[in-house]
This record gives structure tokens, C-alpha cells and sequence, in this order.
């Protein structure tokens, strides 16, 4: 069985925006994500952005609520995405926030972000270079410190 990844809802607009939200389901990960990740997707869709629905995502209900504490930290699709890995034993995450990624690391969990998980397509073959794709994604609003960029495209000799 495939590593599985709880994705939230960033790193899907990221990938979205690099124009490569095919990419991940090409990657030997199987991707779930909270209800109220899909139910945030499904709301920007309503408010016109792009309809975000990747044949790859796999919607899975939470079978508790996230902590109090956790809600009030962070947003509701973050607090989500941590509870789910929580309650399946997933070990990885992919949030792109950084006080999810803090929060996340600090209760044990792995964190991988968009540039992450384009950056193991390319390793693995998968896309011919990941430099287009950062590109795309940093003309469409997306944000990354530009040491990370350098540093990221650097290990996939980019």
C-alpha cells in the first residue's frame, strides 16, 4: 500500500497554480484530505475561483473533532488535516503554513509542501524540470522565500 499524505487546502491551490495538480496523483502516495478541506475547496470554487477536484483526492471525515486548543491556533482546514493524520496513523502531512507546519511537526508529524512534492516528480522522473512550475506558481500570487526556491531546485540539480 501506498505512503499516504493528508493534504489541506494551500498546497492544493499552490499546485493549482503551478499549473501541475496532475503531478501528485503520478507520485507513489495516496493523498486524503478532511471533509472541511474539500468543503473550503468547494466554497472558493462557488466564489469563482477554479474548481478544484483532482481524481486523486480521496475525501475522508474526521471520527472526532480537532482539540479546542488546535482549532483556535489554526484554521479550520489545517486543524482538520492534523486530526486526520492523527486518527489514521498517517505520518505526513502537506500544509504550507507555517504555524500548521510548526504545529504539525511539533505533535510528530512529517510536513511536506507543494514545492516538496513537485520536487519528488522530479527526482523520480515524473516532470522534466521543476523550475517552469515555481515559476508558474510565484507569477500566480503564490509566495515562497526565494532562498527555499534556490535551495529546493538546487537538490534536483535545477
Amino acid at each position: 500500500m501506498a505512503e499516504r499524505i493528508v493534504i489541506n487546502t494551500g498546497p492544493l491551490i499552490a499546485l493549482v497554480r503551478m499549473e501541475a495538480l496532475d503531478v501528485p496523483g503520478q507520485l507513489p502516495y495516496e493523498f486524503i484530505c478532511p471533509s472541511e478541506v474539500r468543503e473550503e475547496l468547494d466554497e472558493g470554487a462557488s466564489l469563482g475561483y477554479p474548481a478544484i477536484e483532482p481524481a486523486w483526492l480521496i475525501v475522508v471525515p474526521l471520527s472526532a473533532a480537532p482539540s479546542a486548543e488546535r482549532v483556535a491556533a489554526l484554521d479550520e482546514g489545517e486543524a482538520a488535516v492534523i486530526q486526520l493524520a492523527l486518527d489514521q496513523g498517517v505520518s505526513r502531512v502537506s500544509i504550507d503554513e507555517v504555524k500548521g507546519r510548526r504545529i504539525a511537526t511539533e505533535l510528530g508529524l512529517s510536513v511536506i509542501g507543494p514545492l516538496g512534492l513537485i520536487a519528488r516528480a522530479k527526482v523520480l522522473g515524473i516532470i522534466p524540470a521543476m523550475r517552469p512550475l515555481v515559476e508558474n506558481a510565484m507569477r500566480d500570487g503564490v509566495h515562497y522565500h526565494s532562498d527555499l526556491v534556490e535551495r529546493v531546485l538546487s537538490t534536483v540539480g535545477e
